[in-house]
């Protein structure tokens, strides 16, 4: 058996690159390491685009198989639909290979449990990295499990669609940008059922990424739909990752827009029609969100980073909508799971609700709430980062402290959160101000620290 690379389980899947840290040996060992840790009963296996998913996901399959599991195979799909695959069907977990945004040499899976909950480096991922690293799986059962395949993109849809009136949406002009991702395969299906007048970039589903990567949240890989957005003065654009599980908006003036802000106006769009219901947002947001939320009398919490911490808070406190900055939105109508595309209907739905462009509904928001956005520090090795919070807690120390990830300080007129990255030797710094000059102040000085 090949040697494995234990770098390849990460916090909340497993990634590398194709094929010197993920390739079919391993895929193959993953699949029965996974079948083992959920125990017998049926999973759904879905994919994306990218040129090596077929054979990973072949692989997948046969180990899981081989462990007795029986496989509905729903082919190309978003981790979204695997998600729904999962919960609609009451099956025991599922398979999304993926590597997410990440460029086109990379490849990995994203797992999960019942009613789609997600494993993580805290439960199940662990597990089976250890049974994998120590050659320690069982022997195959003595029954091979089957693999049937199951279409769930009409249900899905659906699903989907039931989240807003689409008698409502009113004839905006959309850019669209999928990015050469699964969102090429799932919103024609959905825009095609709205009045939106749309444009669409990159809707071939093409794992070789001819046009730019599925990484909206880098500027360069939003630069076709930043122009065309300015050039047809639209009223709004929307761009979405590789496996189609988050969507990012751009407005009407062609500015990106912070995923804080989109969690305070899908937050509205929520209480609409939930009044005083519980919402849950990140230790990074602005507080555009709990403000935001105050205003229908809900409850607003805050949560650890991190998808199954989000999932796991919005079961305990009956949440309806989380959030997070990175631009995962979950919804407990959509089995407390994030979605690409019922954020998208959200926005729209609002905006047709309220006869505003993203633009105006923004303004308000841009001038009260002054974000210094996400900003990374390298750091020589992880083992500096206790020492660096330290500081920052000393510093800071007569504020308001919270511990709840990394640190997280607040004041009357500004407040912050520093935590390390799951994944990479890097501190992230979030920081908002009173003022424009609060924030560049304070930011500045918060960074002099971490960078000290």
């Amino acid at each position: 058996m090949a040697t494995i690379n234990p770098e390849i389980f990460k916090a909340y899947d497993v990634r590398g690159l194709y094929p010197s840290e993920v390739n079919e040996e391993t895929f193959l060992q993953l699949g029965r390491a996974f079948a083992v840790f959920l125990g017998p009963g049926r999973v759904a296996v879905t994919r994306d685009m990218r040129l090596s998913s077929p054979s990973l996901t072949k692989a997948f399959i046969d180990g899981a198989t081989m462990q007795g599991v029986h496989v509905l195979d729903c082919g190309l799909a978003g981790t979204d639909m695997m998600y729904f695959a999962v919960a609609a069907n009451g099956l025991d977990g599922g398979a999304q290979i993926t590597a997410s945004h990440n460029p086109k040499q990379y490849n990995g899976c994203k797992l999960v449990r019942r009613e789609a909950f997600p494993l993580s480096g805290e439960s199940g991922i662990k597990e089976m990295r250890e049974m994998m690293l120590t050659g320690s799986l069982p022997p195959p059962a003595a029954t091979r499990g089957t693999v049937t395949p199951l279409d769930v993109m009409a249900p899905y849809l659906e699903h989907v669609m039931g989240f807003i009136d689409p008698t409502v949406i009113h004839d905006f002009k959309a850019v669209l940008d999928a990015g050469s991702g699964i969102a090429g395969l799932v919103a024609p299906h959905l825009f095609d059922r709205l009045p939106c007048r749309t444009t669409r970039l990159c809707f071939d589903v093409d794992g070789t990424f001819p046009n730019h990567e599925a990484n909206p949240l880098l500027a360069e890989n939003r630069a076709d739909i930043v122009a065309e957005v300015v050039r047809q003065d639209a009223d709004v654009g929307i761009a979405w990752d590789g496996d189609a599980d988050r969507c990012f908006f751009i407005d009407g003036s062609g500015e990106f827009i912070a995923g804080d802000f989109i969690t305070a106006l899908l937050a509205e769009a929520a209480l609409m029609k939930q009044p005083g219901s519980t919402i849950i947002y990140d230790v990074r947001a602005s507080y555009a969100v709990k403000d935001t939320v105050a205003r229908y009398n809900g409850r607003a919490l805050m949560n650890r980073v991190g998808h199954a911490f989000i999932k796991r808070r919005m079961r305990e406190e009956d949440a309806i909508f989380g959030g997070e900055v990175t631009g995962h939105y979950y919804f407990k109508d959509n089995f407390y799971a994030d979605n690409g595309f019922i954020p998208a209907l959200l926005i729209l739905e609002l905006m047709s609700r309220k006869g505003k462009s993203l633009r105006e509904l923004l303004a308000p928001l841009r001038g009260r709430y002054f974000i210094s956005g996400e900003i990374n520090t390298k750091v020589s090795s992880m083992a500096v980062v206790p020492e660096k919070i330290e500081r920052l807690a000393k510093e800071y120390g007569h504020g308001h402290v919270y511990r709840l990830d990394g640190i997280s300080v607040e004041f009357d007129d500004w407040h912050f959160n520093v935590r390390a990255s799951n994944t990479e030797p890097l501190l992230r710094l979030n920081l908002e101000g009173s003022t424009p000059e609060v924030m560049e102040q304070r930011r500045d000085q918060v960074l002099d620290i971490i960078r000290g």
